[in-house]
């Protein structure tokens, strides 16, 4: 079977895709398929989340083991999308590079028989063009203009030297400590 799925990006704009992947790949094979859709190079941290029917997180699955002891956290690899979805459990977020949040609203939104002239996974439709990634550009790298552009006002180098004189360091500096 075949599960097609509308992956949309929580953002301002209508951008989403649909994506056809087969019922038993990984949730892996389907973040692998998401991140190719939308653009993304595929290497930052992603997880899914189980979520209610009104998007409420529930349960956390990361791409690699992040839990304190190795083996606690089950990982996209270990879940075929038919573990987690069907006719009656329909929804999933997506959380691609953790430190720009792109988070996406996933719907199963048709459970089909594979058509055996097709090659899964599928992009099947695509409306809407991403945002320009905030201080990086997709390949990971940063953007020097933007890194620096919000510390242009009124820097000062005497600001960082607040140990200059020894009066400032002297009120916490007592005869008891080994400064």
């Amino acid at each position: 079977m075949i599960y097609k799925f509308r992956v949309i990006l929580d953002a301002e704009e209508d951008i989403f895709r649909d994506i056809a992947i087969e019922q038993n790949n990984t949730l892996e094979d389907f973040h692998n398929a998401i991140f190719n859709a939308f653009g993304f190079d595929g290497s930052q941290m992603a997880s899914f989340y189980t979520c209610n029917e009104s998007w409420e997180q529930d349960q956390e699955i990361p791409l690699f083991d992040t839990g304190e002891e190795p083996g606690e956290m089950q990982t996209m690899a270990e879940f075929q999308l038919e573990d987690l979805l069907d006719n009656e459990r329909t929804k999933i977020i997506y959380v691609y590079d953790f430190m720009n949040m792109w988070t996406f609203l996933i719907e199963l939104a048709a459970i089909e028989d594979k058509n055996s002239a097709e090659t899964y996974p599928a992009l099947l439709f695509a409306h809407g063009n991403m945002p320009a990634e905030a201080n990086t550009s997709f390949d990971g790298t940063f953007n020097d203009d933007d890194l620096y552009s919000d510390f242009d006002d009124d820097y000062d180098e005497e600001d960082l030297d607040m140990f200059a004189d020894d009066e400032g360091f002297s009120d916490f500096a007592d005869d008891d400590h080994n400064w």
